[in-house]
């Protein structure tokens, strides 16, 4: 029964890698739904005050450049070439012979160049043009030819952006940017596939993203494991350093984390997923590998080590079983829970595994940095070739002789290993740090430069187009039955209980990685959902209950969609498009024909804390008639911005109509400080009501007149008409209402 659930679960996991590689509707289960493009009022002042605005922090991002480019293609006034010739250059740089990139750039100069100068355009400087035509001459092309023109190229684009920032392609950007920014995951996002492996505190399983398709490997981490074991730092580290590798510059041969989320009970990251198997099970199936099959797994790893050490990121665990391949034979570095950064301070731990553990980590109390993972890739190698450690001789298990061994015994190089193989594992190998290869000042390039690696060009390494000597076998899972991988006995943690203090220790552990989120989004379902957002938004322009585009032309300070506590019998929260003012806030429903109002000066606090209310984290307005407005929105950045611009607002207002109060008192003389004003209060107050109540008589006549007009004018086709729009409505109200009697900006200020 056993064989039977380990075949459907083979089977099952299969199956999903299949789906994930057709068309996006098939490939999720879970749609999309971008936020209402109102949306755009909030982001638009969240990214501002983020500097998140400018023409390199969108162009730099995927989905960025996307929408920007969908501008330039569709909406921008004037053909945008530039564009196209910034892509050609980034391709000709992707290039990885010299031949190729010859070909690539003068394509490029006999394309975007010469015919630039027979337009005599005079877009690009003169200097730029003879820079590039002086390589060509000479065959010369290096990566950086174009460079000059980037520079140009961009300080064009900079032009056509500030357009579009006035575009809705940008209140695009703003929609999937609020979406990335409320993310927050629960296990309901992904489906679970079959067990691919087991460690100290938890498994990893094979999942599914619901709403991409996109596969995924999951480690989950058990909270009371992790207690029993006390490796709360090590989950913490883990998560920490996967971070660090995973933002920035993408290296290919690092598994990265996309995602980290949390449940009561577990830790969940989200990572690469490799089906090919680990290096240590290759080893097994394969038998030792040849000199020239190692060095092409030397030189991914080497790349891989590189870029943790250039973020001081030290790796401690460099063994056969952290090495995992992908579909197509290409390795990455996993399982980062003992790396350790070294940028500040370096560590003196002695952590790894042993028969790979560098002399200066076996010695307690001594420091070290990134040298340690030069001499574990000596012994990894080692082991691809000769099948064991170089200092686990006769497979003994005795840890304390390992560590013996590694520290005092001289390696003898079999006769089989060429001259230039021998070299670079005696300089890995070295116990001497500073005579250490990859230690001696330059890094990983002492590596990269030794004789071993002659020939090797390092940019098609990292290109991954150096052919693979072993690639996994199709429609195989490459890893252990499920039966053989085992699980945990819960029995071990029954006696465990999780306080308040552990789940403390991982308040800030949720995390999405911007850059790796927008690429899953970009090569799945970006299009999809673009194109049935545009259906929805042309609808409502065809209804015209589109209002936001208006706004931007006003004095109003934010607006959106916003809950609001209320109801005729119970509490319940209804959505109100509120429009916020220098001196009101409007409240407006469905109907959109008359608004709640709150004038600024009928506010006694905008609370500086969040309420909990109803489960909901609450903006709580109180009034000076006792009452209060409850706001909430299930946008977090979007009740932030709220919660800040009422504030800011609120406290202009007071400002504004204090010192109004104070020159009135100069101008027409008083007997009574405005401080001392508190024995006429319930005088105040009776004008203040009746000042409000016949504000509201003339809101009540203005809409009344309003629906008289549009009844009057349509006759006896009223029926057979459309009714006033809700925007239309809206605006027709706003703009009267800056004419309304206002109460007397003194009259509230001197109840204080």
């Amino acid at each position: 029964m056993a064989d039977l659930e380990a075949v459907l679960a083979d089977v099952s996991y299969l199956m999903a890698m299949e789906k994930s590689k057709s068309t996006p509707a098939a490939r999720a289960s879970k749609k999309i739904v971008l936020p209402d493009p109102s949306v755009r009022s909030v982001m638009h002042k969240y990214l501002e005050k983020n500097n998140e605005v400018s023409f390199e922090k969108i162009f730099n991002q995927k989905l960025g450049y996307l929408l920007f480019k969908e501008y330039c293609e569709t909406l921008h006034c004037e053909p945008v070439p530039q564009l196209y010739f910034y892509e050609e250059i980034k391709k000709y740089e992707r290039l990885e012979t010299e031949k190729e990139r010859e070909l690539k750039a003068r394509e490029i100069y006999d394309t975007y160049i010469m015919g630039e100068e027979l337009g005599r355009t005079d877009r690009y400087p003169p200097d730029a043009v003879e820079h590039v035509w002086k390589h060509l001459k000479k065959n010369e092309v290096p990566t950086s030819l174009f460079q000059p023109y980037v520079r140009t190229i961009f300080d064009i684009l900079h032009s056509v952006y500030e357009k579009f920032l006035n575009s809705e392609k940008y209140t695009r950007f703003c929609q999937w940017k609020n979406l990335e920014l409320n993310i927050q995951l629960t296990m309901n996002d992904f489906s679970f596939h079959r067990i691919i492996g087991r460690g100290g505190f938890g498994e990893v399983y094979g999942c599914r993203k619901a709403d991409t398709g996109k596969m995924y490997a999951m480690k989950c981490l058990d909270k009371k494991r992790i207690k029993m074991k006390q490796g709360e730092m090590l989950a913490l580290n883990e998560r920490i350093m996967l971070s660090l590798v995973s933002t920035g510059d993408d290296c290919p041969f690092i598994v990265n984390m996309t995602y980290a989320f949390q449940t009561a009970e577990k830790l969940y990251f989200v990572l690469d997923l490799m089906n090919g198997g680990d290096l240590h099970y290759h080893l097994s199936q394969h038998g030792k590998f040849s000199e020239s099959e190692m060095r092409f797994y030397a030189a991914e790893v080497v790349l891989g080590l590189e870029h943790m050490h250039n973020r001081h990121v030290v790796y401690r665990d460099l063994k056969p079983a952290n090495i995992l391949l992908d579909e197509y034979g290409h390795v990455r570095i996993s399982d980062l829970g003992l790396a350790c950064d070294f940028s500040k301070k370096k560590p003196q731990a002695s952590v790894g595994t042993h028969g790979y553990m560098a002399p200066e980590v076996l010695n307690k109390g001594q420091s070290y940095d990134s040298s340690a993972d030069w001499f574990s890739l000596g012994c990894m190698l080692y082991k691809l070739l000769r099948g064991h450690s170089p200092f686990r001789q006769h497979k003994t298990r005795d840890k304390h002789e390992i560590d013996r061994m590694t520290m005092t015994m001289s390696i003898e190089m079999p006769d089989s290993f060429s001259i230039e193989l021998r070299s670079l594992l005696t300089g890995l190998l070295q116990r001497d740090v500073p005579k250490r290869l990859g230690c001696r000042g330059r890094g990983a390039e002492e590596i990269k430069s030794h004789p071993f690696f002659r020939g090797i060009d390092w940019r098609v390494v990292y290109l991954q187009r150096l052919s693979p000597p072993l690639i996994p076998a199709r429609g195989e899972v490459n890893a252990a039955d499920a039966f053989d991988i085992g699980s945990f006995d819960d029995e071990d943690t029954k006696h465990i209980k999780l306080t308040e203090a552990d789940q403390e220790l991982y308040r800030n552990f949720p995390v999405v990685v911007s850059e790796r989120w927008q690429h899953e989004i970009a090569e799945t379902i970006f299009d999809y959902i673009n194109h049935e957002a545009d259906k929805a938004e042309m609808k409502r322009k065809n209804k015209n209950k589109l209002g936001y585009q208006e706004e931007e032309q006003s004095d109003c300070i934010l607006h959106g969609y916003v809950k609001r506590l209320g109801g005729t019998f119970t509490a319940t929260w209804l959505t109100r498009y509120v429009r916020l003012y220098p001196n009101r806030l409007e409240l407006w429903s469905d109907s959109g024909k008359q608004p709640e109002l709150i004038f600024m000066d009928q506010i006694e606090e905008v609370c500086n804390d969040f309420v909990q209310i109803k489960n909901e984290q609450c903006i709580v307005i109180k009034l000076y008639n006792h009452s209060k407005y409850v706001l909430t929105n299930s946008d977090e950045i979007g009740l932030k911005e709220w919660h800040l611009s009422l504030k800011a607002a609120h406290r202009e207002s007071i400002d504004m109509m204090t010192t109004m109060a104070e020159k009135a008192t100069k101008i027409y003389g008083t007997e009574i400080p405005l401080k001392h004003m508190g024995k006429r209060r319930q005088q105040l107050q009776q004008e203040n009501a009746a000042a409000t109540a016949g504000a509201a008589n003339w809101e009540q006549k203005i809409i009344q007149k309003e629906l008289q007009a549009s009844s009057s004018s349509s006759g006896k086709q009223q029926q057979q008409q459309q009714p006033t729009s809700q925007h239309t409505n809206q605006r027709k109200y706003s703009d009267q209402l800056q004419q309304a009697p206002r109460i007397s900006s003194t009259v509230r200020y001197q109840l204080d």
